[in-house]
């Protein structure tokens, strides 16, 4: 709510600014802000990273006949897109993805192999930014203890205090704990994130010891709850939204309490139930984190000083909402345009704030997804739910015929399967056998395409592609030994509804998931387009060469000279 007082201010101060600029077009630049010193290097006052998590590339041309002019038009219309971005490694999930986005780096480097990997000296489950030995700042819950830890390399962010002797300032902030804590990197100021328990925006004692003002501030606003009091309901009458199908489809998943997954969305009488962390599920979940990312630049002053500052801002929502409902809902497609409105009016505000060309800003995505199973065989489209628990316990039982011990594999996580290793060492088990027998396995169950020794991958008989992306993916401490792929549309993790599978999910090497967006506009970057194949690891060294900086230590990706002025 905050957010939209500022911006009655905001869409003032940003007239006032095009009209003064546009009076003085022809003398001033706008490749470079206006600096107090005649030496100083030229570079934008403010870098922001918008992950939007889940959105598929097409949605930036699916939606866009209804989007207003300063949302995505502003960004494809003022910017340069990408429009051949792909993900360079599988799994693809939320957490390698906002790693790869912000280090330039795969999982077998950054180390960041899922959202959940297994240790694999262990068989120790571990989330992607987990850290005991930190503690939570702003609530009484354990979800505060979390840290970037777990990855094992540098980020634009991480460069851009290097370079600046630590006088940068870097915010991260997101929903999600790990869309805050990854692009942040190592070295920031500070991550964001929300606490489901108590409804406010938490951190941890591996940034400061207590959470600034400015948040304490914001908490006491209790914006979670105002927003959700306020229900979901449609922008338009629903019968006019015709990139989607008609609401209430037996492939949308629905709330807990609700008759049918349908808008408006009683959001003011459910979250009293089930809690605060329903706004995640709505689309007032990237308001919320846009509030925050407004409160952060005014209580730190980001762009207001002698050297760039960084604020990382993920959209966690759009995943919630996905997984739930699938890509051809009416409620994804009501999601992505208030999302425009909502991203309209921030980018407005940067206008007044920072000023308009004085500031840089990068839309891209940490994966897409795929369409609903069960939609597309209704459609004549090969598709099916890969059933990992069925094939795990199928695949012990015959191993434990053949070994004699029970449960050598411990999951299919990350569509990897991960062997017991402990129990394997002590037995004196044949790996090499071992790997052989469940790789034979393997490719005789339904939907399997390929079964792949990870260590053998670079010279496995597959398509290059597909070799690429698992040598990429591989992390040997924390990735199984055998990577699974499936046939295109096979996947696992769907919801289930009287009719069948509900909603989507993501995380393999298909083009639903991989070809994500990146567009990116302001100080310093040309306006066009482009259909080459670019790549996720391109984005953290393009960004560093627009800010005269080091590429991230484990960055493998390069610069796309096409996007710079």
């Amino acid at each position: 709510m905050r957010f939209k007082h500022l911006l009655l201010l905001s869409f003032a101060l940003a007239a006032f600014t095009v009209s003064a600029q546009t009076k003085k077009k022809k003398t001033v630049s706008t490749i470079a802000p206006a600096t107090t010193a005649t030496n100083q290097l030229p570079r934008p006052k403010l870098v922001v990273g918008i992950v939007v998590d889940q959105m598929r590339w097409d949605y930036l041309y699916r939606f866009y006949d209804r989007y207003q002019q300063n949302g995505f038009k502003r960004l494809l219309n003022e910017g340069f897109s990408c429009d051949n971005t792909q993900i360079d490694y599988i799994p693809t999930f939320t957490a390698p993805g906002h790693s790869c986005i912000y280090t330039g780096s795969v999982p077998a480097i950054h180390g960041i192999a899922g959202n959940d990997f297994i240790i694999q000296a262990t068989g120790k489950s571990m989330y992607c930014t987990e850290d005991t030995t930190v503690k939570t700042l702003g609530s009484t819950s354990k979800a505060g203890e979390m840290s970037p830890r777990n990855l094992l390399t540098t980020t634009v962010t991480d460069e851009l205090k290097l370079a600046t002797n630590f006088r940068s300032k870097v915010i991260g902030i997101a929903l999600k704990d790990r869309g805050g804590i990854l692009p942040a990197g190592h070295t920031a100021n500070a991550a964001y994130w929300f606490d489901d328990k108590s409804g406010n925006w938490i951190s941890s004692t591996y940034y400061m010891t207590d959470l600034p003002e400015w948040v304490k501030d914001f908490n006491s606003q209790k914006l979670a709850e105002n927003y959700l009091k306020l229900d979901w309901n449609p922008l338009y009458p629903v019968d006019t939204y015709v990139q989607t199908l008609p609401d209430n489809s037996k492939y949308e998943g629905k709330f807990a309490g609700t008759d049918s997954p349908t808008l408006p969305v009683k959001t003011s009488a459910i979250y009293k139930k089930t809690g605060l962390g329903l706004i995640r599920s709505t689309p007032y979940g990237n308001t919320f984190t846009l509030d925050l990312a407004v409160a952060a630049i005014n209580g730190e002053q980001l762009g207001q000083h002698d050297v760039p500052d960084f604020l990382a801002v993920s959209l966690s929502s759009p995943d919630y909402i996905g997984h739930q409902f699938g890509p051809n809902s009416v409620e994804i497609e009501d999601a992505y345009l208030r999302l425009d409105r909502d991203l309209a009016s921030f980018l407005t505000y940067l206008d007044a704030k920072v000023g308009r060309g004085n500031y840089t800003v990068f839309l891209t995505a940490d994966h897409g997804a795929a369409h609903n199973t069960a939609f597309l065989r209704d459609h004549g489209i090969p598709a099916d739910v890969w059933d990992e628990g069925a094939i795990r316990d199928s695949l012990n039982k015959f191993l434990l015929a053949k070994y004699k011990i029970e449960k050598l594999v411990l999951s299919f996580a990350n569509y990897q399967v991960n062997f017991n290793n402990q129990v394997i060492a002590y037995a004196h088990v044949d790996k090499e056998a071992l790997k052989k027998d469940c790789i034979e396995f393997m490719q005789r169950q339904p939907g399997v395409a390929y079964a792949v020794d990870m260590k053998k991958a670079a010279t496995a008989n597959i398509p290059e592609e597909l070799r690429m992306r698992i040598v990429n993916g591989y992390n040997r401490e924390r990735s199984g030994d055998i990577q699974v792929i499936l046939f295109p549309a096979w996947f696992t993790g769907h919801g289930s509804g009287d009719s069948g599978p509900t909603g989507t999910t993501h995380g393999t090497w298909n083009p639903y998931d991989t070809h994500i967006p990146l567009v990116l506009m302001g100080w310093g970057i040309q306006h066009g387009h482009l259909n080459r194949e670019t790549h996720m690891t391109d984005i953290a060294p393009t960004v560093a060469a627009l800010l005269h900086i080091q590429a991230p230590n484990g960055c493998i990706g390069k610069p796309i000279p096409e996007v710079l002025k």
